[in-house]
């Protein structure tokens, strides 16, 4: 359940949250931003951190990778999990199906009540791949 929303839809809010959900599914903040200036020429690219950061905290978007990696956004909110590509950094939704085992078994191994959790693949991608056997490494 988002938060409580203590942060007014503004303008500019509205602007970002069409274009990620316009953008591709992963989205970078780079993607965004200029795609937003489109609309609004002169939004910095801080006003677009933060606002990222707002729609992000009112579960509106979610913030996709981890701190180390560039950050991306997506507007897909169903429950999902993600592969990514070591190499070209692609990313792409998967679906498991019923992971309540793997709850269960955090649970009994950590007596943690786990109320979610975030799971990303990582290898490389059919693309890469083919290009490392094509160059031969």
């Amino acid at each position: 359940m988002p938060p409580e929303n203590k942060f007014r839809m503004t303008h500019q809010r509205r602007v970002i949250l069409e274009k990620v959900k316009a953008a591709d599914p992963h989205a970078t903040v780079d993607d965004i931003y200029h795609a937003v200036r489109k609309s609004l020429p002169r939004i910095s690219l801080g006003t677009i951190y933060r606002n990222l950061d707002i729609l992000s905290e009112q579960g509106l978007i979610r913030k996709v990778g981890r701190p180390s990696i560039q950050m991306r956004f997506e507007s897909n909110m169903e429950h999902h999990f993600h592969v990514r590509c070591l190499n070209c950094d692609r990313i792409e939704d998967i679906h498991p199906g019923d992971l309540s085992c793997l709850d269960r078994a955090v649970t009994s191994d950590t007596g943690f009540h786990i109320t979610g959790y975030d799971l990303e693949f990582y290898g490389l991608c059919p693309n890469c791949q083919e290009s490392k056997r094509q160059s031969g490494n």
